[in-house]
């Protein structure tokens, strides 16, 4: 799980290029859950509540990257995010969709994440 987290954190902090799978979304996503309330409560104990914010602003940008990148597994645009705006609607489809398996296959955004293999690069190769 914190494989997943860190795939995004350090690998791919400002990435919106590409396709991610569920599981790095969600994992990333239940890290950062986890991780704030433990600041939360550290801050709370130690009277330092601006630790959860400063880890929030931290976080933003490759929490928005790797959203962006899930909706393009699902073969969406980034922009689709904005549509978790509108109230109750928008939010309920957003998670629908960001719990939605991935296009087989590559998709106008890349390479399918499930399978990094591609025979194509391999016709003609001896083994």
């Amino acid at each position: 799980m914190i494989n997943w987290y860190l795939k995004v954190v350090r690998d791919n902090y400002v990435n919106f290029n590409g396709r991610a799978r569920r599981s790095e979304y969600w994992y990333f996503t239940l890290c950062n859950v986890l991780i704030s309330i433990f600041l939360a409560i550290i801050g709370y104990v130690l009277e330092l509540n601006f630790i959860g914010d400063i880890y929030s602003l931290a976080v933003l940008l490759p929490g928005l990257a790797v959203a962006v990148r899930r909706l393009h597994d699902v073969n969406k645009s980034g922009w689709f995010l904005l549509i978790g705006l509108i109230p109750l609607i928008g939010a309920i489809w957003l998670i629908v969709v960001l719990a939605t398996d991935g296009d087989s296959g590559s998709n106008q955004y890349g390479e399918d994440p499930k399978n990094p293999y591609n025979e194509v690069d391999e016709i003609g190769v001896e083994q």
